[in-house]
C-alpha cells in the first residue's frame, strides 16, 4: 500500500475518531432535549418538521410549512432533507418513528463533522503534511463552527460548509478538468441548498481565472470543466430540487433569480476557455477575463435584480422585531462585544497565521485560503455566520504555526496552542464581559415543554404564539379547515407575545404585518 493511501487511511480514522469523541460528549450532555426532539435551533426543529412532512406524504416540490398561518412556503430545498430523511427511513423500522428521529438528528451532523474535519486534514496535507492531524485538531475546536454540527443540528449549514470545503481542496489541486467539473458541481449544489456560501465559491472561481490567464496554456482543462461542471449541476438541481415557489422573485434561497446569476456567470469560463485558446500573453487573458467577468456581472444585476439585496424583500418591521436580533444575522456592530470576540477570535487569528504563511511560503494554495479567509471576515463584518467558514479555513495555517513554535520552546507552543484553541474564545469572553443569563423556560412560558404539552389538549385550530413554538405543537391534519379559531385567551396571547390585548390591523398595516403575523401556528 502506497504512502498516499495510508495517509488518506489515517486521516479519515483520526477524523472519525474526533467527529466520534465529540458527538458522544455533547450528545450526552444534552440527551434529556435530544432524547425529545427539542433540538437547539428554530431552523433544525422545521427541518425535521419538513422532514415529517415529506415522508408524510406531502409533495416533494411542495416545501409550503403549513404549519404557519394559512401556510408559509420555505425557501429552503429538499437537499439537505435527504439524510436526515434516510437515516429515519432506514431505522424506522427497527427503532419505530421517534427513535428512529432521535438517532437521525444526532448521528447526521456527527458525520458531516466528520467529513468536515477530514476534509481540513487533507487540505492541510497540500500545504504541509506533517500539519494534517494537528490541523483537524484545531478544527474539532474551532467555534463557532463546531456549533453547527452538534447533535440536532441538522439545517443546512453544516452540509454547505462541508460541500465549500471539499471544493477548496479540489481547487487546490491539479488544474484538470475533473477538478475544475466537481467545483463547479458542489457550486451548483450549495446554490441548491442556499445562497449563503456563494461568495466563497465566486472567490474559487475569480481564482481559477486569475490561475488561467497566468499560466498559459496549461489552466484551460480546469476553467473549462468549472463551467461545464457548474451548468451541469444546475440543470440537475432544477430539473430536481426547483419547488412549486422557484418563480418568486427573490434571491434568499434556490429560486429561479438565483440559479439565473449562477448560469450566466457559469458561461464566463467557458467563454474564456474558447476565446483564450491561442492567446499567450498574460496581459491579454487578463482583459479578456475581467471584461467577460464585469460583462456577465451587468447582465446578472439586469436578469436577476433581488440578488443585489438576498434580504432586500424582508418587511422592516419583521427585520425590526426578527431578523435583527437573531445571532448569526448580527454584524460585529451591532453585536455585544462578548458575541463578536467569541465568533471572530479563532477566525482572525487564522487570518493572522495565514498571512504569515503566505510570507513565509508563498504559493497559489496559501494565497487561495487567505482570500476565502478574508471573504469570511468580510460577510463576519455583514453577519457573523461568516465566521462559521472562517474558523474552519483557519486551522490549515494555525496548525503550521504550530508547527513552527514547536522548534521555539514550550512558552512559544502554549502561547500557539491558546491562540488556535477556538472553543477558548467564548469561554475568556464570558470571564471578562459575563451576558446576561436568560432563565430556563418555566411552565408559566409559552416555548416550555409544559406549554406545548397543553397545547395538544386543545381542539384544532390557530394560536398566536412565538415561532419557536410552532415545531413542537403536534402536527395538523394534511388539509385543515380554514377559517379556524384562535384558542388561546388575550391573557395567554399577552404573556406569550407582548400584545396587550389582541389587535386587528388595518388594510394600510396589513403588508407591514405580514412576517409577524406568520408566527401564527395552525394546530
Amino acid at each position: 500500500m502506497d504512502r498516499e493511501r495510508l495517509d488518506l487511511i489515517s486521516d479519515f480514522a483520526i477524523a472519525v475518531l474526533l467527529a466520534f469523541v465529540l458527538g458522544l460528549a455533547w450528545s450526552i450532555g444534552d440527551w434529556s432535549s435530544l432524547s425529545a426532539l427539542r433540538l437547539p435551533d428554530t431552523d433544525d426543529i422545521m427541518r425535521l418538521q419538513q422532514v415529517r412532512d415529506w415522508l408524510g406524504g406531502q409533495s416533494w416540490s411542495d416545501l409550503t410549512q403549513y404549519r404557519l398561518s394559512t401556510g408559509v412556503p420555505m425557501h429552503w430545498s429538499r437537499v439537505a432533507d435527504l439524510g436526515p430523511a434516510l437515516l429515519i427511513t432506514a431505522a424506522t423500522p427497527l427503532l419505530g418513528t421517534h427513535r428512529a428521529e432521535v438517532l437521525a438528528v444526532t448521528v447526521w451532523p456527527i458525520l458531516l463533522f466528520a467529513g468536515a474535519l477530514l476534509l481540513v486534514g487533507r487540505i492541510a496535507r497540500h500545504l504541509d503534511p506533517d500539519a494534517a492531524r494537528t490541523a483537524m485538531v484545531i478544527a474539532a475546536t474551532a467555534y463557532p463552527a463546531t456549533t453547527i454540527f452538534v447533535p440536532g443540528r441538522i439545517d443546512h449549514h453544516g452540509l454547505q460548509l462541508v460541500l465549500l470545503l471539499g471544493a477548496t481542496l479540489v481547487a487546490i489541486g491539479k488544474p484538470t478538468f475533473r477538478n475544475g467539473a466537481i467545483t463547479g458541481a458542489l457550486a451548483a449544489t450549495s446554490l441548491v441548498i442556499g445562497m449563503e456560501t456563494m461568495p466563497f465559491f465566486a472567490v474559487l472561481g475569480a481564482a481559477a481565472l486569475l490561475a488561467w490567464a497566468c499560466v498559459g496554456r496549461g489552466g484551460d482543462a480546469r476553467i473549462l470543466g468549472l463551467g461545464v461542471g457548474t451548468l451541469t449541476g444546475l440543470g440537475i438541481g432544477i430539473a430536481g430540487f426547483a419547488s412549486r415557489q422557484w418563480r418568486y422573485p427573490a434571491c434568499d434561497g434556490f429560486t429561479q433569480q438565483a440559479a439565473t446569476g449562477l448560469a450566466i456567470m457559469a458561461i464566463v469560463p467557458l467563454a474564456v476557455a474558447v476565446l483564450g485558446r491561442h492567446i499567450i500573453s498574460v496581459r491579454v487573458r487578463l482583459a479578456i477575463a475581467a471584461a467577460l467577468s464585469l460583462g456577465a456581472l451587468g447582465v446578472v444585476r439586469l436578469q436577476s435584480p433581488a440578488c443585489g439585496s438576498p434580504y432586500g424583500q424582508v418587511p422592516i418591521l419583521l427585520r425590526r422585531l426578527w431578523l435583527d436580533h437573531v445571532g448569526e444575522a448580527q454584524s460585529i456592530v451591532t453585536a455585544s462585544f462578548g458575541v463578536a470576540f467569541g465568533y471572530l477570535g479563532v477566525m482572525l487569528a487564522g487570518v493572522a497565521a495565514s498571512a504569515w504563511l503566505v510570507r513565509r511560503r508563498p504559493g497559489r494554495n496559501a494565497v487561495l485560503l487567505l482570500a476565502l479567509q478574508c471573504t469570511a471576515v468580510a460577510i463576519a463584518a455583514v453577519q457573523l455566520r461568516g465566521a462559521y467558514t472562517g474558523a474552519m479555513l483557519g486551522a490549515p495555517a494555525l496548525a503550521i504555526m504550530i508547527g513552527a513554535a514547536r522548534r521555539r520552546g514550550i512558552l512559544t507552543l502554549v502561547t500557539a496552542w491558546i491562540l488556535s484553541t477556538g472553543m477558548l474564545y467564548p469561554i475568556a469572553a464570558e470571564a471578562f464581559v459575563p451576558s446576561a443569563r436568560r432563565p430556563a423556560p418555566s411552565a408559566s412560558t409559552c416555548t416550555s415543554p409544559q406549554a406545548i404539552a397543553a397545547l395538544d389538549h386543545l381542539s384544532p385550530g390557530m394560536v398566536m404564539a412565538p415561532i419557536d413554538v410552532a415545531p413542537g405543537v403536534s402536527p395538523p391534519p394534511r388539509t385543515p379547515s380554514w377559517p379556524v379559531p384562535i384558542t388561546a385567551t388575550p391573557q395567554e396571547m399577552s404573556q406569550c407575545t407582548g400584545f396587550s390585548r389582541p389587535q386587528r390591523p388595518g388594510a394600510s398595516d396589513r403588508r407591514s404585518m405580514e412576517g409577524p403575523l406568520r408566527g401564527l401556528l395552525r394546530r
